[in-house]
């Protein structure tokens, strides 16, 4: 019975000394404790910009996704995508300076007049 109470003493100072290390390691480099065991926190690659109501069911979304920004539009029957790019600089090869490209459009219909409707085909 000794033998157990004095392995399990050995086990428990051998992990509060396990802590105690990380702490002070953590300490003196200034990071914190618990990065030993979790790593460093990932910079965050997303986010919303900006959200706006559009009616009772849709929202148009600004998100940011590396340094890009997308228009989204949820909640109809269908999640569409408006605008991609926004913000999205490229550097010219021929002097290295940022050029701002224009913003793409993702989903484009024809403008129609009034009465412009096509007309089913009869066979």
């Amino acid at each position: 019975m000794d033998y157990l109470f004095y392995l399990l003493l050995l086990v428990f100072l051998a992990a509060a000394g396990y802590v105690g290390w990380m702490f002070l390691k953590g300490y003196l480099t200034g990071q914190s404790p618990t990065a030993a065991i979790f790593g460093p926190r990932p910079e965050k690659r997303l986010e919303v910009v900006e959200q706006s109501n559009v009616d009772g069911r849709r929202r148009l979304v600004l998100i940011r996704r590396d340094d890009v920004e997308h228009l989204i539009m949820t909640g109809g029957p269908v999640d569409v995508v408006i605008e991609t790019g926004i913000g999205e600089t490229r550097r010219s090869r021929a002097n290295g300076e940022a050029v701002e490209p224009a913003a793409q459009m993702v989903y484009q219909r024809p403008a129609r007049a009034f009465g412009q409707a096509q007309q089913p085909t009869e066979q």
